[in-house]
């Protein structure tokens, strides 16, 4: 019985020193921002005016079939935010937008994502974090500017096949082109795309504390500023 005890104690140990350090504070969030303006975490919708939001994760509409966020909302470091603003202005000489599904997610989401499904190799593993953790990554589509209709991308959010992946060619050529598209502004603006998910962007620069700060304080507190 000690030998198990000592044993479960051991594994629990080993686990609490794989979690990477995670920031749950917004008043060490805001020390960050005051270190580098670049790191606050902004309300995509206020950097971005007019933005569409479809925030999966605070509907069952996600691929666990469960909400996972009390409240949809979208937030995203202060650098990428503004990088996307512009590539929303350059999408719009195409004549379209962008539509957001998922931004800022807190660490402990991703520790529910990770043990939702045995498909590890699409949900970021709780040892290193997710960029989204870290406020730098994007899941977007693109929509008629106009009437903000949903404009074909081959697959929808979360699809898990190889259609999803950007070197998948058997799909009409203005999808194709429409995924370049995306692809290249985004790259350009300072994003990196991954090569199985067309939605998903990241920033660069991933010099940023993984953050565990629910949705409900942030809009707490930006409605205080606001």
């Amino acid at each position: 019985m000690l030998r198990l005890l000592l044993l479960c104690l051991l594994v629990a140990t080993q686990a609490t020193a794989q979690m990477p350090p995670v920031t749950s504070s917004v008043d060490a969030l805001h020390r960050e921002a005051r270190a580098d303006s670049g790191h606050a975490l902004v309300r995509l919708q206020d950097a971005i005016p007019g933005l569409k939001l479809d925030i999966r994760y605070a509907t069952p509409n996600n691929f666990t079939g469960k909400a996972q966020y009390a409240i949809a909302a979208a937030w995203l470091r202060q650098k990428p935010a503004q990088a996307l603003a512009r590539v929303q202005q350059q999408l719009a000489t195409h004549g379209y937008a962008l539509k957001v599904y998922d931004a800022y997610r807190p660490y402990a989401v991703t520790v529910a994502l990770w043990r939702s499904t045995t498909a590890h190799r699409f949900v970021a593993n709780p040892r290193k974090g997710s960029q989204h953790n870290r406020g730098i990554a994007v899941d977007i589509t693109l929509v008629d500017m106009h009437t903000g209709a949903e404009i074909d991308m081959g697959t929808g959010y979360d699809n898990f096949t190889d259609s999803a992946h950007h070197n998948f060619k058997k799909l009409p050529a203005l999808v194709l082109a429409r995924r370049c598209l995306l692809k290249e502004l985004m790259e350009q603006a300072g994003f990196n795309a991954v090569p199985n998910e067309w939605w998903h962007y990241h920033w660069r620069d991933k010099n940023y504390t993984l953050l565990n700060i629910p949705f409900e304080t942030l809009e707490a507190v930006g409605a205080r500023r606001r």
